[in-house]
């Protein structure tokens, strides 16, 4: 059976080297199956910047350590970078590698949060990418509270969903209630992978990341779910579960808008 492991990381601010680092030091102590799934969170090498001339993958460092990480562990690794378009404008990007190196359809985030759109453009598409015999739609962080993005993905086929954040602690109560709704109502396992400690913000005022990563079973059961600590959360992962609850129980069938 596959697994998912989710790293829940505490990012440097604007240190990319280090961030990088960090993230190979908590997988190397992760039993990683070929064919298992690495998700990492939001801007995962940076954190939440809008200095998008610092932080954007110029020289594609960030997808290139997701690339090597996918080869050297045979599985499918995802995390979120900064791109930097010809504007001098960001995307707020997740990106994804397959385990033969390469990359899939790069999803940007559809809605970013009001103070990031003075620096950052949305992205206009919902996509999906293949694992194994599930289909994963991505979101980031404040798509999380738009239900239609998560239902277009269902319409696209997808069985799971793959939310990078950066989501602050003063709304945790929020995060674990929307991520437990869009499980249930699209009847697909949620990965949810959030980030750690605190950072100074990108408005200058101080942020602090309570962590809470979890995966939700299609039924919304919580099958796994971390602290505040800085670890990776590994769950196993049965493919048949989504098909087998849709089957029984025909809810994302019935919808009529």
């Amino acid at each position: 059976m596959p697994r998912a492991h989710l790293v829940q990381l505490n990012i440097a601010w604007e240190d990319p080297a280090a961030n990088l680092r960090r993230a190979a030091q908590l997988l190397a102590g992760t039993h990683v199956e070929p064919g298992d799934l690495i998700l990492l969170p939001e801007m995962f090498a940076t954190g939440f910047s809008f200095e998008v001339s610092r932080t954007a993958d110029h020289h594609s460092a960030i997808l290139g350590f997701l690339r090597d990480t996918a080869q050297k562990m045979r599985a499918t690794v995802a995390g979120g970078r900064t791109l930097q378009t010809p504007d001098g404008r960001g995307r707020n990007v997740l990106s994804v590698a397959f385990p033969d190196g390469s990359t899939g359809p790069e999803y940007a985030k559809v809605h970013p949060f009001p103070t990031e759109r003075t620096n950052f453009d949305p992205g206009d598409e919902v996509l999906t990418w293949p694992w194994g015999a599930l289909s994963i739609c991505p979101a980031i962080c404040y798509d999380l509270r738009f239900p239609e993005l998560f239902r277009l993905g269902l319409k696209r086929g997808a069985s799971a969903f793959a939310v990078a954040a950066c989501w602050p602690s003063v709304r945790h109560a929020h995060w674990r209630a929307l991520l437990l709704a869009r499980a249930i109502e699209n009847q697909a396992f949620v990965l949810a992978c959030n980030r750690v400690g605190r950072e100074p913000g990108a408005l200058g005022q101080p942020l602090d990341y309570s962590g809470g990563s979890i995966v939700i079973g299609p039924k919304g059961d919580v099958l796994a779910e971390l602290g505040s600590d800085e670890r990776v959360l590994s769950v196993d992962i049965d493919p048949d579960a989504v098909s087998a609850w849709r089957r029984t129980f025909r809810a994302w069938q019935d919808a009529r808008l």
